[in-house]
């Protein structure tokens, strides 16, 4: 059992890995100036370009996961080929330099590698005795993988000189003069990276189909779960969530580099402060839901996402920090760089505690014979219909708070997800009751 774990663990390394090299530096190599290496985009195309792709990559997910997985074929096997031809498409990606095909080329992407997220989730669930208590350390793996994929190809491609020191980023150099438009070398890491761990697939555990379901078509039995009065109200609270979360992602790059003054460089490993908290709250989430139970604890989940947009909004309202970097070249800190990193810890609570229990809910509540399918529906919303939100949203956002379409007033940005998130939670507090059968149990290990 401890073997197939490590394989498990390994599979969440490689997912993330792939997926955290780009998604972090991607707002901003696309939204930065042509002049500058990057591509020169709006905000509202890169809205476009992250929302919609991800969306109909979501949308879509039911049919090609849920239902071949579910009814036709072992999910290792489906997952490396969906990753073989997604990792050929994001380098094809990497060529391009019109906002066109970069949309299309992210639409077919996504439509190939949304569903693998779910069914990653489904295959770890599948072969745990005990979910609730070990679900939580497989997926730590996966921000472990996130982490180091975007410490890594800064540390390695982006800089020179590399030294090593005690406080963040942990590393400091000379930051290569082209380093912007060496971000597009992340998509071609990435699907390199793809490939390889299609290879692994194939040795992870035999996880065959349940032709035994009753239902022939697995994705409108799944649907059936809106039924359910919680099941319903985590999809409604779920939703906006997704949009702020979504929108964190295609602007927190662009909100370091233009407002708080932080080099290219350190904008992947800024980011990754969130994760590494993430890990410390995965590790504890089994008892965080068996001593607040899931009301509370996907709750607490979206409190910390006010209170992240609130800091930002807050630090924002100054002028602009300028450069973190002294007369010699040398990174250094200003005070509203260090809160806006470091406010960054908030993030392993808003990922963790709403998404990660959100995920072991939907199992919970789903038969065994439409898990995959109840995985991929709870991912129309989460990362479909969220992102596809998003990206016209943060247009609007670009135009309220924003000069030419691109956001400038990122305090009235910060300020406006964070009273979304609020509204969320109140509404988790009140209408969230958990329907499930049993108690959350952790046993030892």
């Amino acid at each position: 059992m401890n073997y197939i774990k490590s394989r498990l663990g390994a599979m969440m390394f490689l997912q993330y890995a792939v997926w955290g090299i780009w998604l972090p530096v991607l707002a901003t190599y696309l939204q930065s100036p042509i002049a500058d290496g990057g591509l020169g985009f709006t905000s509202g195309q890169v809205g476009w370009i992250i929302g919609l792709a991800g969306s109909i990559g979501a949308a879509s997910a039911p049919f090609i996961a849920g239902q071949f997985t579910d009814r036709y074929f072992s999910t290792e096997k489906f997952l490396a080929v969906l990753l073989v031809l997604g990792g050929i498409v994001k380098i094809i990606t990497a060529y391009q330099d019109t906002f066109f095909a970069w949309l299309v080329l992210s639409i077919v992407y996504s439509v190939l590698y949304m569903p693998t997220l779910s069914l990653t989730n489904v295959m770890a669930f599948a072969h745990l005795d005990n979910p609730d208590r070990e679900w939580p350390r497989i997926r730590v793996m996966g921000t472990f993988g996130w982490i180091a994929a975007s410490w890594l190809f800064p540390m390695i491609w982006l800089q020179s000189d590399l030294q090593f020191q005690a406080l963040p980023p942990f590393f400091v150099g000379t930051e290569a003069p082209d380093a912007t438009a060496r971000l597009v070398d992340t998509l071609k890491v990435s699907g390199v990276l793809s490939i390889l761990y299609a290879t692994f697939c194939l040795l992870l555990p035999n996880t065959p189909p349940r032709k035994e379901g009753v239902e022939k078509l697995a994705f409108k039995k799944a649907f059936s779960l809106f039924s359910h009065r919680s099941f319903a109200i985590l999809v409604l609270a779920s939703l906006p969530i997704s949009v702020i979360h979504q929108i964190y992602f295609m602007q927190a790059g662009p909100f370091f580099e233009n407002q708080l003054g932080l080099l290219v460089t350190y904008i992947a490993p800024a980011m990754t402060v969130g994760q590494f908290a993430e890990i410390g709250v995965m590790v504890f989430l089994g008892v965080f839901l068996v001593r607040l139970g899931f009301r509370w604890t996907i709750a607490l989940g979206g409190f910390a996402y006010f209170a992240r947009y609130a800091i930002w909004g807050l630090i924002s309202m100054q002028d602009a920090a300028g450069p973190s970097v002294d007369a010699a070249g040398q990174f250094v800190w200003t005070i509203p760089l260090m809160i806006g990193v470091f406010s960054q810890l908030l993030h392993g609570v808003c990922y963790a505690c709403f998404f990660a229990s959100a995920y072991m809910y939907v199992d919970r509540i789903a038969d065994a014979d439409i898990r995959n399918s109840a995985q991929t529906v709870f991912g129309i919303i989460i990362l479909g219909a969220g992102p596809m939100l998003a990206g016209p949203f943060l247009g609007i956002l670009g135009s309220v708070f924003g000069e030419a379409g691109v956001v400038t007033d990122f305090a009235g940005m910060w300020f406006t997800l964070a009273a979304i998130a609020l509204i969320t939670t109140v509404l988790v507090g009140f209408a969230f009751e958990d329907e499930t059968q049993g108690e959350i149990v952790l046993q030892s290990a």
